[in-house]
């Protein structure tokens, strides 16, 4: 085995060395693999002669063509060029001053620069432990680890318990901080899951599920449920749900509010005998108004962009009683039928206000290419101050057989479209258990990417008298 060249700095990185090193300490550059100087012959001797035979040309760097001003460089040995001179050491030339002269003897000399780090070798991360090398390589890609410290289980729990008992919600991440009124934690500063990010309720025999799905930062979405009685004692259920269009301003407000105005619309009206559709009808236009009081601005603001950006968001309704089924709706939120005996037809039951419902209703398009196009889901109509004119869809329908409304957000219907793949993926008992069956559709959209706000409530038909619900 060859032995291993003595240097004194790292041909890498320039880092000072041990005698013994095998390995640099600082960029793991393997010192045995560097060759053994060869004899150190200059390229360019000092009186400017033809360089020597040994060292081929640019192995080293070449002295400066001239002597420094304040004195003559050493000549060469005694031998003629040829020999290599004898070594000397910087303090051997005189050196100058800033102005030209000559320093005073005995000045030291100038410390010297520290070395300029090799490229693409790192010195941010922490030291390494004593004896342990590896190859430059490591250094370079892998990135530097900051563990830190588990907290202390004792002080966790005294910090949650004083955040619980001033009243204060403890933070999920943590465990430990208190959460501020702006939803972030106190301590670790994570964001706490907002109460609209999941949804869930269960009011006699309708049940509703809202996620803000995969994709979204927030729930734009909205739904409002409830049961009343007729004039005549018989039972009557409402769900609404909406859709807060994520381009306007405000789209998670303008959902809720329409759909809290028109539930308690619809739920006043019918004990006074108004009949289903009218009341849908009149339920939107509430909703329309509600979301249109969201955009109340100065009146300096509206004369330079009237209603600019306001607030704005579809709805979709049902009303179902003991022998009527009607839906209302505005934009492209839907609603399905799906009998109970599967072997009867499904169906939808509202047309969307967007671009591809108008190509097929023009015939410029079949439903699966207008569907595929990227403008499928502009809306045309839509409830806010900037609509063009609300115009509330309604229908009535005597359904011959039981089964259940799908009141739903595209946020579900983009993964069951027809109303045979809504029929398909609804549970068989979803007029039984309809909590439990909006939460399958629900996750049915999640598994399909979950790439919009998913909101659902299912209505059973006819409508069950109240105290019933799922089991």
């Amino acid at each position: 085995m060859s032995q291993m060249p003595q240097l004194s700095a790292c041909p890498s990185c320039e880092e000072p060395l041990e005698s013994g090193d095998r390995f640099c300490g600082a960029c793991g550059y393997d010192l045995s693999a560097v060759p053994a100087r060869p004899q150190d012959n200059p390229t360019i001797t000092m009186n400017g002669s033809v360089p020597v035979q040994g060292a081929p040309a640019g192995a080293y760097p070449e002295p400066p063509a001239a002597p420094p001003a304040g004195g003559p460089w050493p000549g060469p040995g005694p031998d003629g060029p040829g020999t290599p001179g004898a070594a000397h050491l910087p303090t051997d030339l005189p050196g100058t001053g800033p102005g030209g002269s000559a320093l005073p003897p005995g000045t030291p000399p100038p410390p010297a620069a520290p070395p300029a780090p090799a490229a693409d070798v790192r010195f941010d991360r922490p030291p390494q432990p004593d004896g342990y090398a590896g190859p430059a390589e490591v250094y370079r890609t892998q990135p530097d680890e900051y563990p830190l410290q588990a907290p202390d289980p004792r002080v966790s729990a005294e910090s949650a318990a004083r955040a619980a008992g001033a009243g204060g919600k403890v933070c999920v991440a943590c465990r430990a901080g208190r959460v501020d009124d702006d939803g972030y934690c106190e301590n670790c500063g994570h964001a706490q899951p907002r109460e609209r990010d999941h949804m869930e309720q269960e009011s006699g025999p309708v049940a509703a599920v809202s996620d803000r799905g995969l994709r979204h930062h927030r729930n734009e979405d909205a739904f409002a449920l409830g049961t009343t009685a007729l004039p005549d004692g018989s039972p009557a259920s409402v769900a609404i749900v909406c859709d807060g269009v994520s381009s306007a301003t405000r789209p998670d407000d303008a959902s809720a509010a329409a759909a809290r105005a028109a539930s308690e619309t619809l739920l006043a009206a019918l004990p006074r005998g108004a009949h289903p559709q009218q009341a849908m009808h009149d339920a939107i236009v509430a909703a329309s108004r509600a979301v249109n009081s969201l955009a109340e601005e100065p009146a300096t603001a509206r004369e330079h962009a009237p209603h600019q950006n306001a607030p704005a968001c579809t709805i979709v309704g049902a009303v179902v009683t003991s022998g009527l089924l009607i839906v209302g709706w505005v934009g492209d939120s839907r609603a399905y039928w799906v009998p109970v005996d599967r072997s009867a037809p499904p169906a939808r039951l509202t047309e969307d206000d967007s671009w591809a419902a108008q190509m097929v209703a023009a015939g410029l398009m079949n439903e699966a290419e207008a569907y595929a196009d990227e403008r499928a889901h502009a809306i045309t109509g839509w409830l806010g101050a900037d609509a063009y004119e609300l115009e509330p869809h309604t229908a009535a329908f005597k359904p011959d057989r039981p089964g259940v409304v799908v009141v739903c957000t595209d946020g579900l219907w983009n993964y069951a479209e027809a109303a045979e793949d809504m029929a398909r993926v609804v549970p068989l008992d979803a007029a039984a258990h309809p909590l439990h069956s909006a939460r399958v559709l629900v996750g049915h959209a999640l598994d399909g990417g979950g790439h919009d706000n998913v909101t659902v409530a299912l209505v059973p038909f006819p409508a069950v008298p109240q105290g019933a619900g799922s089991a």
